[in-house]
């Protein structure tokens, strides 16, 4: 099985990254068909030989992982990549990308960072940080706004909080995260519930505290977002805890 492993980002990047990783797949392994969630997030990876940005997804995005694969990445938090890299998310919805093509100059400085022989996690930190302005910080409300979502606040009411239209709080979530606040709000609604089935929390418990109407409603919105029943899912990575590492997106994997 792969081996997956978390790190607290670095605290000069805290309020636009969740987390750096690092997956892998023993060489003596079989390649490992790996189902990817989406979460509202984005990734920055780097595989060894190629740099990549995960985009958020809509579905779940299924890969297989190839033995001796060590993978590193850098996960920003909903709506924070954006601005690093100077273009909507909704050009990156559903897709992975070559950093290269979107962003060269932080592609060379993550790529002459390794060669001279950081890490590939100092180089992706490295070269986030030296490329970061104070104009690619996202939008001011947007935290706030996954906030708000995260605890199954409305569209309306989020917009409201914030001193914001909902037409403007739709515009500005379809820059920032790639969908609407509706969509949004159905992602982190099934990724919370996801980190809870994990936990073993049972399914009937797993809907009420996170927000669906029963546990009907919880079956068919994993069937939809990750592609198979909750049962399967729960098979498939017993002990993940929300997205996994594996070439060519973003994601977690079983430790």
């Amino acid at each position: 099985m792969p081996h997956y492993q978390e790190f607290d980002a670095p605290t000069p990047l805290r309020a636009l990254v969740e987390c750096t990783w690092r997956g892998s797949l023993d060489v003596d392994e079989q390649p490992h068909r790996q189902r990817v969630l989406p979460d509202g997030c984005m990734d920055l990876i780097w595989s060894g030989s190629q740099l990549l940005v995960a985009g958020p997804d809509t579905a779940a995005f299924v890969t297989d992982q190839q033995p001796g694969q060590i993978l590193t990445g850098l996960r920003f938090r909903p709506g924070a990549a954006p601005g690093l890299l100077g273009l909507p998310a909704t050009e990156l919805r559903d897709s992975r990308r070559p950093l290269a093509d979107l962003h060269p100059l932080l592609a060379r400085r993550v790529i002459a960072s390794v060669e001279a022989g950081h890490s590939p996690e100092q180089a992706l930190i490295g070269a986030v940080r030296d490329t970061l302005s104070p104009d690619g910080l996202p939008v001011p409300g947007l935290g706030q706004a996954v906030r708000l979502l995260t605890e199954g606040a409305g569209v309306a009411s989020t917009a409201d909080a914030l001193g914001w239209t909902s037409r403007s709080l739709h515009r500005r979530a379809v820059d920032a995260f790639g969908y609407g606040p509706s969509t949004l709000r159905r992602i982190l609604r099934f990724r919370a519930a996801c980190r809870l089935a994990w936990r073993g929390v049972p399914a009937a418990e797993v809907a009420a505290v996170s927000g669906y109407a029963d546990q009907a409603h919880l079956s068919r919105e994993v069937r939809a977002l990750a592609g198979v029943p909750l049962g399967q899912l729960l098979a498939e990575t017993p002990s993940a805890a929300n997205r996994s590492t594996v070439l060519p997106s973003g994601s977690r994997s079983t430790a």
